[in-house]
């Protein structure tokens, strides 16, 4: 699509964004910029929003807000926000009355002048996205970064030029309606997730393979050969198919060998490329995240470019983020893991047994595939929230367990960093990974991270 034309249609239209936060607020402003007609929709009230309505008011946007804000719009097209069902029964009506419904990412697939790499799944999406950003960066390119991480791309679109790169994260909610695929598709693993949102979880599966289904020839696939689900994806590949495993050398792809170098296989030609030592940020998830980054920027970066950022890079924040050490104990914001996989990769990060802290929302998910892993890595289990009872239940009821580790529920995640700090002793790990969202007392995980960090620097 032809970007001057774009802009030209968008000013005869009028549009309605949903949803009022850091995301949707500089693509409400810029296409107010471009003369179309805005109207600002939110579930949440005027109070609960604050002054944003009053400084988007002033720029010309109409609002809509409320507990049926879907309710009969009158527009053009709807902008969805990235964590709005595609499938909620006010949008199905809405494109049956013959509304476009669509996404940022959606238009900008389609506006994009750049090359695009992008990367779903439901564990390692954020660090692998950021570590394909750093090395592509540190080759020397200029690179954009947003999707499901950062800020909105599609209101710097006139800022991107054909011989940039573009990297973006990218959830199951935001493939679902997609069909265009990237340049670059890396899929890190799948596994239940989402499960209160999505209808099952074949339609969670086939929103992930979305991601590749509309490649071309000249595209790149790169898959977990390691995870059972993601690999299957390879029967509807249509480009250069690439892979990547923590066991099983790889003909085409990254691999890891049994004297922990990590290698690079293509076309008939394979060499270590580097050592897991040389890789900063702990724990065996993250030496699979660099497989699948070393897998999608091979032949764009080299060698030394991959290696300099592993020893350079320190994480991503609210991923085993060290906070501080307090009276010999390490205190680590893990609050990324929203899902029991996510956790069983945090404990698996540490060579000794920690004290965790975890509990949440209930995203329907089972918490019976952590429970060994629990048994095997912590000391001291803290929970709260609604999914305490169930994840208590998962672990007592496991055949391994004889009452180690320690179950204490606590009222919430003040209490738990308190609990935690009083049974601690020096040379102990305490780690936030709740194997849940955090919907039931925060509104992001970051949030979640920031006032864990918070209290743990007041101790």
């Amino acid at each position: 699509m032809d970007l001057k034309k774009f802009w030209e249609q968008i000013s005869s239209k009028k549009i309605a964004m949903c949803g009022i936060g850091i995301s949707n607020t500089p693509l409400i402003e810029s296409f107010l910029a471009k003369g179309a007609r805005v109207l600002a929709c939110d579930r949440r009230t005027r109070e609960q929003i604050g002054s944003l309505c009053d400084e988007l008011e002033k720029k010309g946007a109409e609002l809509c807000l409320g507990e049926n804000y879907l309710d009969n719009l009158e527009v053009d097209i709807i902008f969805r926000t990235p964590g709005m069902s595609f499938n909620l029964p006010e949008l199905k009506e809405a494109r049956k009355r013959g509304i476009a419904v669509t996404s940022e990412m959606e238009v900008f697939f389609d506006l994009c002048p750049a090359k695009i790499f992008a990367v779903t799944g439901s564990d390692g999406k954020t660090t692998t996205t950021t570590l394909i950003a750093k090395m592509l960066e540190s080759e020397g390119y200029t690179v954009h970064v947003g999707g499901n991480i950062g800020n909105p791309l599609l209101p710097r679109i006139e800022q991107i030029n054909s011989d940039d790169y573009v990297v973006v994260e990218l959830s199951s909610f935001q493939l679902i309606s997609m069909r265009k695929s990237p340049d670059v598709a890396v899929v890190t693993n799948v596994a239940p997730n989402h499960l209160d949102i999505h209808k099952d979880m074949d339609e969670y599966v086939q929103a992930k393979k979305n991601v590749l289904l509309h490649q071309g020839a000249f595209s790149r696939t790169v898959l977990n050969y390691d995870n059972d689900i993601t690999y299957s994806f390879r029967d509807d590949v249509r480009g250069q198919s690439l892979s990547f495993s923590m066991h099983h050398p790889i003909k085409n792809g990254a691999w890891l060998d049994h004297n922990g170098y990590l290698n690079m296989s293509y076309r008939g030609i394979s060499a270590p490329i580097m050592h897991r030592d040389d890789i900063t940020i702990l724990g065996d998830h993250n030496v699979e995240n660099y497989l699948a980054a070393i897998s999608a920027v091979w032949g764009y970066v080299g060698a030394d470019t991959i290696r300099r950022v592993a020893k350079e890079f320190g994480g991503v924040e609210h991923r085993i983020e060290f906070v501080r050490e307090k009276d010999g104990v390490k205190y680590y914001n893990d609050s990324i893991a929203s899902s029991p996989t996510r956790t069983i990769a945090g404990l698996k990060a540490f060579d000794q047994k920690v004290i965790l802290i975890a509990g949440g929302y209930d995203k329907q998910i089972p918490f019976e595939p952590m429970a060994p892993y629990v048994i095997d890595k912590v000391k001291l289990l803290l929970l709260s929230g609604p999914t305490a009872k169930k994840i208590e239940d998962a672990v007592i009821g496991h055949e391994d367990y004889n009452g180690c580790p320690e179950i204490i529920h606590v009222e919430n995640i003040a209490k738990a960093v308190e609990v935690a700090h009083d049974r601690a002793v020096n040379g102990d790990i305490v780690t936030l990974s709740p194997a849940c969202a955090s919907f039931d007392a925060f509104p992001n995980f970051a949030s979640r991270g920031n006032y864990f960090k918070e209290l743990v620097n007041k101790l």
